[in-house]
């Protein structure tokens, strides 16, 4: 896996462009946005998402998707909403696809189908993995330390791509988890809404970790659910990933919760931000996912109820706060909260 294509010009995946070009390999960055080649190319610089951050001259960045499929890996990193639609659009640009892993964390709000599910069904046998963890863009791209789950079912194959992008500021766990790696990447953005929200309400750090602690219970019981083992959460890329995105304004999903717990109207959060909120498309699917598995998730519920159906947030903090007293369930039970 020398040549290495990244599928998206975000933030993320600049950053994991950065780290392929630090693994040794040849990297292809394709962004859709013409602007983001040429600064990249011309100034070794995303300065649409990722401003102020020196990226690997060796990086060389395309907007021509056929270029980009050119690889023997390719990370896929659009908007998960998108990532049907790009992964059509490689098939139809290449006679062949090369393995892909899964960067973009979401669910898949037409269908509630996993990210995996939503790529088959176009590309039915194309090799694939997940990736996910506790990272924000900026620090991995700076080369700061960061670790994350590499989910594959093919253990060859997973080894390949930890070998590929690994290295000593990046540090991949290898799991065949699939499911889990990416349930608790998708949740996690919902349930750290909640968080935002809270700290932006000013109803304090012991509510945000109450948040935390059922948020937690909640995604492990919906990938329990999906088959998904809950050690697998307990990791990386369930609750690594949900402490650092509950905890700090870098997280775009926290930021927006903490905005509209302060009073702001969504739409004008969302339409100040270049980047994706993923939490806020993903609370329907998550919704949509844990109705037809029987699994109630009472906080992504108020989320999905304040961004969606018109809940105020005082009615959704209430209906948290009025529900009944009972013993603390185990992490991975299908019951209560």
């Amino acid at each position: 896996m020398k040549r290495i294509s990244v599928i998206g010009g975000g933030a993320w995946g600049t950053a994991l462009a950065s780290v392929a070009a630090r693994a040794g390999r040849t990297v292809t960055l394709w962004a859709r946005e013409p602007d983001v080649p040429d600064t990249i190319n011309d100034h070794h610089e995303n300065r649409r998402f990722l401003p102020g951050v020196p990226l690997e001259p060796a990086i060389r960045a395309t907007d021509n998707l056929s270029e980009a499929a050119d690889a023997d890996l390719l990370l896929l990193v659009t908007p998960a909403q998108n990532l049907a639609a790009i992964t059509e659009e490689l098939v139809e640009s290449a006679e062949s696809l090369p393995p892909c892993v899964l960067c973009a964390k979401g669910i898949e709000r037409r269908t509630g189908a996993l990210l995996s599910d939503a790529v088959r069904r176009v590309a039915p046998g194309l090799p694939l993995a997940a990736l996910s963890g506790p990272t924000f863009a900026r620090e991995v791209a700076k080369g700061l330390p960061a670790a994350v789950s590499l989910a594959c079912e093919d253990a060859r194959l997973g080894a390949a791509v930890v070998d590929a992008l690994g290295g000593p500021a990046f540090r991949p766990y290898l799991t065949d988890d699939l499911t889990g790696v990416q349930i608790g990447g998708a949740v996690k953005n919902v349930i750290a809404i909640a968080a935002g929200i809270t700290i932006g309400r000013g109803l304090g750090d012991n509510a945000r970790a109450a948040i935390i602690a059922r948020g937690f219970a909640e995604l492990t019981r919906l990938a329990a659910a999906k088959g998904a083992r809950p050690e697998t959460l307990a990791g990386l890329s369930g609750l690594g990933d949900l402490v650092l995105t509950c905890t700090s304004d870098e997280s775009r999903n926290f930021s927006f919760g903490r905005a509209l717990g302060a009073g702001a109207e969504p739409s004008t959060v969302l339409g100040a931000r270049e980047a994706v909120t993923e939490g806020v498309t993903s609370a329907p699917a998550v919704m949509t996912m844990a109705g037809g598995l029987g699994v109630e998730m009472p906080i992504a519920g108020a989320v999905h109820a304040v961004l969606h159906r018109g809940a105020s947030i005082e009615d959704a903090v209430g209906g948290l706060l009025a529900r009944p007293f009972k013993p603390e369930a185990g992490a991975g039970r299908r019951g209560r909260s």
